[in-house]
């Protein structure tokens, strides 16, 4: 297991079992972790989408915290699924995705669902799909996603950003 995502393993269990988040001390992190980064965090039962919280602007002084964070967030506040309980702990799955710094997109055939992942931006609001997504093949459908979750109507006007992500699992 790559140590980012047992980080986040070993955070959700504490969190879980305990109540509070284990401290990460300096020390615990490793020096390809230390710089900032967005991070997402999702979590898996049998394959199946059981919590997934990130942030595409680094938030915590490293990538670590920000793994810590956001694996504690993904198993507790993701508004579609209820919080992780102790008894599903042995049957998740975890993925940590560290985000490159997002840049904008002048043409659509700059992106790759397979690639890049994409926000979309209009009026203040804001939607991001991860890269490699089953099911997600074209460019359009990668799009109309990152719309729809961020509540921004169809034949909206957008600015468009891309990233890629490190996945580890």
């Amino acid at each position: 297991m790559h140590p980012l995502v047992e980080l986040a393993k070993n955070a959700v269990e504490h969190y879980v079992r305990k109540g509070t988040a284990s401290p990460l001390t300096d020390n615990e992190v490793p020096p390809e972790f230390a710089e900032r980064a967005g991070v997402f965090v999702c979590l898996k039962v049998h394959g199946i989408l059981r919590g997934c919280i990130g942030t595409f602007h680094p938030t915590e002084p490293t990538i670590a915290h920000e793994t810590v964070r956001n694996a504690i967030s993904a198993a507790t506040c993701d508004p579609r699924f209820q919080c992780v309980r102790p008894v599903e702990l042995d049957d998740i799955d975890y993925t940590v995705d560290v985000l490159t710094p997002p840049e904008p997109v002048n043409d659509l055939r700059e992106l790759d669902p397979k690639r890049y992942g994409v926000i979309v931006e209009h009026g203040g609001k804001k939607g991001l799909l991860l890269p490699d997504i089953d099911g997600v093949d074209t460019v359009d459908y990668q799009i109309s996603i990152a719309q729809q979750k961020a509540g921004i109507p169809s034949g909206t006007d957008l600015r468009i950003y891309r990233f890629e992500v490190k996945r580890y699992t």
